[in-house]
């Protein structure tokens, strides 16, 4: 397991950011990169092209998907699909940086599984192709309405990124060895303290663990809607002492008294599945349903309602400005968004994704493959589990948030 201690964890973070922040500034307009007159031309130009996903690989239902699932659909097209694991999306985004830097318009990365401050990162440098989703057919089965697809973490979409899946952020427990369940988020942390080694979250910037800070900065500050949506530095020096203290005051309370914490989901997982902790969280609850099936957690595994609701988002498929197979990385983007394919996600055995289609928009047909996906006795439908959702915040408080994380948590 790869544990976070305080001083590797503060070596590692630095040298990752650094070289991202020194990629995002100097990086130049990318070359090239220009969208098709049609979708007729897309497909034309696409047959051969062979298609590089450079995806987080720690998930193995969703490379299992990409590989045996999608890379078989869009063959039929004549692309092909390569998929390029890495344990963190700033690795594909420094990438494209490196290369655009070089001046090179056949850039190696076609798509990047992305979100968030990687996106926006990556807008503000002109790395990403931009007005190229309304052109993909299978567009239209989504909502032009959905604020999820229109704005990711307060960054206006613009087309630059396709729509894949949607997401809820959910805490999980053990119901055979919590029996005083919490409700809010604040009862969470109270329970914690009531239970000595039997909590912890991924340590910041991972992803998960990110978002939990996040939700405990909502909690602290009264509700997420007594944080606001765009950054300020007013606003982080207002809300964030509060937030810092409450997560340095809980540390003791935490696994291993907050000595080390997991990197990542997996290893919060892993944790949870030895029993070592009582509660984990994910992004992806849809992916619960299996891991409960092959015995992976504990039959008891439920998921926490918390009456302060969670927030939700959505990923999307980034296309870089330089791509040198735009047009096979655009039948990609679209065929991931038809009925079949979203669908096939999220059948549980298979990866479990929540849908950024419009279910009620459908033909009644293509409704009716929804309506035969099976119940989970585990998760609640989306529409119960996103219940109370609120919304992301804007990229701009993601680094901000967990750097000072860092310093006023793990190195308090």
């Amino acid at each position: 397991m790869n544990l976070v201690s305080h001083r590797r964890h503060l070596a590692v973070a630095a040298v990752a950011l650094s070289a991202l922040a020194l990629s995002a500034c100097s990086a130049p307009a990318a070359p090239g990169g220009t969208v098709p007159d049609s979708w007729e031309q897309v497909l034309a130009d696409a047959e051969g092209q062979t298609v590089q996903l450079w995806m987080y690989g720690g998930d193995d239902q969703g490379n299992a998907y990409v590989d045996d699932i999608l890379a078989p659909a869009v063959a039929e097209y004549g692309v092909s699909l390569e998929r390029v694991p890495v344990t963190d999306t700033r690795d594909a985004l420094n990438r494209v940086f490196t290369e655009i830097q070089a001046g090179r318009d056949d850039g190696t990365v076609d798509l990047i599984w992305v979100n968030g401050d990687n996106f926006r990162t990556g807008k503000e440098a002109d790395a990403w192709l931009c007005g190229w989703t309304d052109l993909l057919p299978n567009m239209a089965n989504t909502d032009p309405g959905d604020p999820l697809l229109l704005s990711d973490f307060g960054t206006e979409v613009d087309g630059c990124e396709a729509p894949w899946h949607k997401a809820q952020f959910t805490l999980v427990y053990n119901a055979d060895t919590v029996t005083d369940v919490p409700t809010s988020m604040a009862e969470v942390l109270a329970w914690a303290e009531a239970n000595p080694g039997r909590f912890t979250y991924p340590a910041p910037p991972d992803f998960t663990g990110s978002v939990f800070v996040r939700e405990v900065l909502a909690s602290v500050s009264g509700g997420a809607d007594e944080v606001p949506v765009d950054f300020s530095q007013e606003a982080f020096d207002d809300l964030t002492p509060a937030l810092y203290d409450r997560l340095a005051e809980l540390a003791p309370s935490l696994w291993r008294a907050g000595d080390t914490y997991p990197a990542n989901e997996a290893e919060l997982g892993q944790l949870f599945a030895d029993g070592q902790v009582d509660m984990m969280m994910t992004y992806g609850p849809a992916t619960l349903t299996g891991l409960v099936a092959d015995g992976t957690y504990p039959a008891g595994t439920k998921v926490l309602e918390l009456s302060d609701g969670t927030v939700g988002n959505a990923s999307f498929l980034g296309l870089p400005a330089n791509s040198d197979a735009t047009a096979g990385a655009m039948v990609v983007a679209n065929e991931a968004l038809s009925v079949t394919q979203q669908v096939a996600k999220a059948e549980p055995e298979v990866w479990g994704q929540f849908t950024v289609l419009d279910i009620e928009g459908l033909e009644p047909g293509d409704r009716a493959l929804f309506d035969t996906l099976p119940a989970s006795p585990v998760v609640p439908p989306y529409e119960v589990l996103s219940r109370n959702a609120h919304a992301e915040l804007a990229a701009e408080w993601v680094p901000a948030i967990d750097d000072g994380w860092r310093t006023e948590v793990l190195g308090r």
